[in-house]
């Protein structure tokens, strides 16, 4: 178990045994998580890790943890703030799950594991501008929801 000290952002829900707080195990495998794209990065894109990593995360209880933001501060990761729930800001809901929703609209399956392997097959078929495409829009989409002083963005 890594130790965190104090979680003060949910306070109770990690009491322990030794100082009055452990590690949640989601907490772990969100560092984990975070050690697997260090490597991927460090692979894929050897000159990015020196120079500036900024993650956008919403504010899932592993994420705001003080073990997790232990990681980020080592590693001198900055996180891009995440307001309240905001689709026009989640990559996911503005850029992804609609295109995802259009690929399985009529398909059915019989299985979980049907279910898994198209998404893999839809996944691992995606050109890779698709991703910059969704990312690079959020630039915009954080202005916009600037300008509006928080209201959504019309699509």
């Amino acid at each position: 178990m890594r130790d965190c000290g104090t979680d003060t952002h949910f306070p109770g829900l990690s009491r322990n045994l030794r100082d009055g707080w452990q590690v949640l195990e989601e907490d772990e495998e969100y560092c984990s998580t975070l050690d697997r794209l260090k490597e991927a990065i460090r692979r894929k894109r050897p000159g990015l890790l020196r120079r500036r990593v900024v993650l956008q995360h919403d504010n899932a209880t592993p994420h705001p943890a003080n073990l997790t933001q232990q990681w980020l501060q080592r590693y001198g990761w900055e996180i891009l703030p995440h307001p309240a729930p905001n689709p026009d800001l989640a990559p996911s809901d503005f850029h992804l799950f609609g295109p995802l929703k259009r690929h399985l609209g009529g398909m059915a399956f019989e299985t979980e594991d049907d279910l898994i392997s198209e998404l893999r097959n839809w996944f691992d078929n995606l050109d890779v501008d698709f991703f910059r495409v969704g990312i690079n829009s959020l630039l915009s989409r954080w202005q916009k929801c600037i300008d509006l002083q928080g209201d959504h963005v019309e699509k």
